[in-house]
Formats: C-alpha cells, structure tokens, sequence
C-alpha cells in the first residue's frame, strides 16, 4: 500500500472538440459535436456547450442533430487530435517513465517512478498530498501553456481511485483522494461508477437490492460471487472497499478493442439480434476511434440459449475505423449461427490494430457520398456526350475509363473525374489552404460548391466565402499547432 497518493489520472476535457474550438476561434464557447456524419454515424466527442443540450458520445448522430441543431457538426481531424496528443504524453513522461496511455487524451503516470519518487519517499502523507498537488497543477499549467487545451487531474494511492477523482475534477479541474478516504470516497456514489459494472450488472445488483457501492461493501464477496460469478464477483467486492494494486504499466499496447453485452431475457428474433450488432458496432468504434487506432479483422461473439460460445472473424483487405463496414461484416458473420434456441451475449470486437491515419478517416467516413456523386459525375458526362453516348463500344469504354480514374483521397483530393466533370469532396472541419486568401477550414459543402470559413487558432473569427468545388486555388492541408512557435 502507498503512504502517499502518487498516481495520477490524466483527462483530457471533451479533447476532440476542445481541439476544434481552439483551432476555429469562431467556434469558441458554442456547441461543438466530432464524429461520423453519415446517416448511421456516431458521436466521438461533444464540447461542453453542446452537452447542456443532453448530446454525449456513442450517441446516434441523428439524434445529437435533433437535440442540438444549431451545434457545428464535424468529421474530426485525426491529423491534429494525434499531434496534440503527442505533445501531452511528452509532458506526462516529463514527470515519470512510468505513463499508461489509455487513448489519445488519457492516461495514468506513477510519480514514485519519476524525478519526484526520492522526495515522495521520503515525505510525510500530508507533506507528499502537497507535493502531488503541486506537480499535478504544474502539469496542467504546462498542458494550456502548450497547447491551449485543458486536463482534468485525479491524484490517489491506485488507478480505480485517480480515475474516479478525474471524473469528480471535470471539468478543468483537480481532485486527491487521500490514503485512507477511498471507504469514504466511494460509500455514497452509484454501484456504475465502478469499471466494468454495466447496465446488465447494475440490473442484477438492482434486483438483489444493491444500489450504492457500499451496499456492495455491505454485501460481501460470497454474495457478490453468488450473484456475478467468481471472478467478476471478487473483482467488485475489491473495488468497493477501494482495493487496487494494479501497477501503472507503461506504453500498453492493446491488441484488440471489444464491447459486449449480456441480455437479461434471450434475443431470438433475428431483427433485434442484428439490432444490437448495430449498437455494439457503435460503441466499439467510438472505442476504436478514441485510442486512434483501425482494425483489419472483424470478430463477433455469440453466447447461446445454452451457454455454448461461439466466434466467428473476418480479416479485411485493409484497416479500417468504418463504422458501417465493421457493422456489415459483424452482421454477415451473425448469419453464420445458429440462433435459434435464443442468445444469451452478443459481443463485437476489432483486432490486428493499426495506428489511426487520416486517410482512413477521410477516405471512409464519405463512402457513401463518393459513390452518389461518381454516378452523378456519370450522369452528367453522358448528358455531356449527348448521342455519342448510345454508341457503346469505344465511347462507353472510354467514359467507364474516366469514370473509374483513382477516386477521392483524404481531404479532398485527389479528385473524381467523370468525362469532363472534375469533383472534388469535402468534409466539415477539414484544414484548406486558398491562394490568395490563406488557411481556413470547410464549413460545408454542396451542389458544387464548398464554404470555407478563413481563420487560424491565432487569429479573430474569420470570414466565411464560397468557392466551387473544384477551384483550383483551394487545396487541402495540414493542421496548424493550436500556439505558435
């Protein structure tokens, strides 16, 4: 056990969007929501403006957009997130070589094992609190000097208690739970403030007549055991009396990102059972998307009427973060079994991770959209050709040819030719560079033209033009670093 509470957990507030609005000064202080903007796509993060209105992650799009209509809604820049994540986990291995980054915008870091361990071993509890503090504050300083962002901090002797301090510090804030207090911290708060109890496991502890962590303390491993089985069980009794030795374990490399679900009554309709792929598929990307990485193989898991468990996998040509990809597969591996005696659990999951880049980003998140303007592009040549176009033969050869030139890459380019019909795609929040009037981002985009807003995160609110969208004068762009050199 510590004497001192030198685990920190560091999180980053609402990063995606806080990104956004510190790079989009006219978006500062207004609702900003990041995630898949298609008709199935999710929300991957809602400022903390667009969260008064009820919009929080994992949420449909569809319904973020009726709750918030008047957020700005954007397809999120890989590019940036990662660059600034960088530039954090940086300053966390300043203070320790001990940093275990969950995702992009979280992590925990051990002072005992960094430049601070001497004199935290050698201070008295009150003395080395005040120190943690101190060195915590100094972090976050360093965080909004760099990159303008702002972190919340939970300092405690373990990781389940640094975590749920940050939770308590959100926003923008600190919280230290001292050695000894975890019994006192934890006692009142919910039984689902503790990991890995969901909405499944609170039902059943519901239903036993527990509610708060320490009814769960109250209760005992023998009944917990009894009610959640042996190694689920004994992990919660340990957390509720504030238990946790796990070791703060460096650079983490996850191999695979799963959600799953257990049913209180078996699903043996084939619609609900797909119903729920779609919803799992949801949570895993958001999963998937939050720690920066794509999977190759798709892997879905089936508990029976039975208890027998099955899997079934599928290894793609190439990494993907789609969620409409990952969902089409997971559905296509359900009809491979048998459901029906009914379904206890469903679970999906991605593995034979990579590093998240923005070309998948870009590249997939307008799939769709790609598709509906190459065959409007099509349409339009032909109309173009007039009756050449009944000829077949040479001149359809040679349409299909144009048509099928290298489609859209990231950010806009390179473009869709269609005969002579040049397109180009662009995403909302993408960084743009124009000629004459300098970097910018787009707004929007529609009917042959696209709306960029030209301002920099150093900059006033910018002014907003429209340009077609295949002006030769707009190109895409990197990011620019939120402070300057």
């Amino acid at each position: 056990m510590r004497t001192v509470p030198s685990i920190i957990h560091l999180d980053m507030d609402a990063f995606f969007a806080a990104v956004e609005q510190a790079a989009k000064p006219s978006l500062r202080g207004k609702p900003v929501i990041v995630g898949g903007l298609g008709g199935r796509g999710v929300v991957a993060t809602a400022s903390y403006e667009a969260r008064r209105f009820g919009v929080h992650s994992a949420m449909p799009m569809a319904q973020a957009r009726r709750l918030c209509p008047n957020a700005a809604f954007l397809s999120g820049r890989f590019a940036a997130y990662r660059e600034n994540s960088e530039i954090v986990m940086g300053l966390l291995r300043e203070r320790s070589p001990l940093v275990e980054p969950l995702s992009l915008d979280e992590a925990f870091v051990d002072l005992e094992a960094g430049p601070y361990g001497p004199a935290l071993a050698a201070a008295d509890p009150e003395t080395g609190a005040q120190l943690v503090l101190a060195v915590a504050e100094d972090l976050r300083a360093d965080i909004l000097e760099r990159t303008g962002l702002t972190a919340s901090v939970g300092a405690a002797g373990s990781k389940l208690m640094a975590k749920i301090a940050s939770e308590q510090a959100k926003p923008d804030g600190l919280v230290l739970v001292g050695i000894g207090s975890e019994r006192a911290v934890l006692s009142p708060m919910p039984v689902r403030a503790l990991p890995g109890i969901g909405p499944a496991t609170e039902q059943t502890l519901r239903r036993a007549g527990l509610t708060t962590v320490a009814d769960l303390a109250a209760a005992g491993e023998t009944e917990l055991v009894r009610l959640l089985g042996r190694a689920h069980g004994t992990g919660v009794h340990l957390m509720a009396i504030g238990l946790d030795e796990r070791a703060v374990v460096p650079d983490r490399d996850a191999k695979s990102v799963s959600v799953e679900d257990t049913f209180e009554v078996d699903l043996a309709d084939r619609d609900r059972i797909l119903h729920e792929i779609d919803q799992l598929t949801a949570r895993c990307v958001g999963r998937l998307r939050a720690a920066g990485r794509s999977g190759r193989t798709v892997v879905l898991k089936v508990r029976r009427f039975d208890f027998s468990t099955l899997t079934r996998s599928e290894t793609l040509r190439a990494p993907t973060d789609d969620e409409a990809v990952i969902a089409e597969t997971a559905r296509r591996l359900a009809l491979q079994v048998d459901t029906t005696g009914g379904v206890r659990l469903l679970g999906v999951g991605v593995s034979q991770l990579a590093d998240y880049t923005q070309e998948d980003l870009f590249a997939q998140a307008a799939q769709a959209a790609e598709s509906e303007r190459a065959v409007e592009a099509e349409r339009a040549a032909e109309a173009e050709r007039g009756p050449e176009s009944e000829r077949g033969g040479e001149a359809a050869a040679e349409g299909g040819a144009a048509g099928e030139q290298a489609g859209p890459g990231p950010g806009g380019g390179p473009p869709v030719e269609s005969g002579s019909l040049l397109l180009r795609r662009w995403l909302p929040g993408q960084d743009v560079a124009h000629r004459e009037f300098g970097p910018g981002w787009v707004q929007g985009s529609g009917v042959g033209r696209v709306t960029v807003r030209f301002e920099t995160p150093y900059s006033a609110p910018g002014r907003v033009r429209t340009f077609a969208v295949d002006d030769p004068d707009l190109q895409p762009s990197g990011p620019l670093p939120l402070r300057e050199a």
